[in-house]
């Protein structure tokens, strides 16, 4: 199947998210949309990719925070420049790296945690690079 992707899920934190992944890791504003039935929203990716991302708050419910360490969002950086980049914006906003529950990404790239406990992982490398002993996509 092939299509636009949008992964959506709800934070009670969607100031701090935009600057996580808007200021932090370069993300684009693509929509966003106020008081929409009691929901406001925000949608975060790269003008021309196929995929973005989207977060809502419920004006009158609390989001649950991250169910699990892993349930990760992971961006394989080939360009070392870019990877560069991106740890140095989410340093500066305060965002330290996080051990990961898997030593896997920790030898390969680091990983970050935004407001709600959701983390993403910043793989230096391509998808088709990573060593998976010999498992294929």
């Amino acid at each position: 199947m092939l299509g636009h992707l949008r992964i959506a899920r709800a934070t009670s934190h969607l100031d701090e998210v935009l600057s996580f992944y808007r200021d932090g890791l370069g993300f684009e504003v693509v929509g966003e949309f106020r008081d929409h039935d009691g929901f406001d929203g925000i949608m975060l990716g790269h003008i021309g990719a196929e995929y973005h991302l989207e977060f809502t708050r419920e004006r009158t419910a609390e989001a649950t925070p991250a169910p699990s360490q892993e349930h990760l969002l992971v961006f394989y950086l080939t360009d070392m420049v870019a990877f560069g980049d991106a740890v140095l914006r989410l340093e500066k906003l305060g965002h330290a790296p996080v051990q990961s529950r898997n030593p896997f990404w920790d030898r390969n790239g680091r990983t970050y945690e935004d407001a709600d406990g959701y983390r993403v992982v910043l793989y230096r490398g391509t998808w088709e690079s990573r060593p998976l002993g010999g498992l294929q996509p």
